[in-house]
């Protein structure tokens, strides 16, 4: 999903969009002359693999994303959640994809090794 960073307004624009079974409801709206808010929220269900392990398990997601959009070179050395879209599109499939990576590259445990303290050894 594109949206050109002009066509967004003063009044907040609902997106809404879904990948691999991750949801990211919310709105654009106008923030400034070259920002634009990004308040939203990403759910559903990711299966992730447990970093000790390796068994397969859902990951359920419920989380607010709050992110300016930039379609200049941001200079803002206090606000490390801007993107910026410099060919003046925003592409809200990348910023879920984005999110959706983020959460998969971090360590996750599943139920049975969260908070464990036994020492685990698999032979194979």
């Amino acid at each position: 999903m594109k949206i050109v960073f002009d066509k967004v307004g003063s009044t907040a624009k609902p997106i809404e969009l879904e990948i691999q079974g991750v949801k990211l409801e919310g709105t654009l709206q106008k923030s400034g002359y070259h920002r634009v808010a990004l308040d939203a929220n990403i759910n559903g269900n990711l299966m992730l693999d447990c970093d000790r392990c390796g068994q397969s398990f859902d990951h359920k997601m419920d989380d607010p994303l709050k992110l300016t959009l930039s379609d200049r070179v941001s200079e803002d050395k206090d606000d490390l959640d801007i993107i910026e879209f410099l060919d003046g599109v925003i592409d809200v499939a990348y910023i879920l994809e984005s999110e959706i990576n983020a959460i998969e590259g971090a360590f996750h445990y599943c139920d049975s090794c969260d908070g464990s303290e036994e020492a685990l050894e698999i032979e194979y």
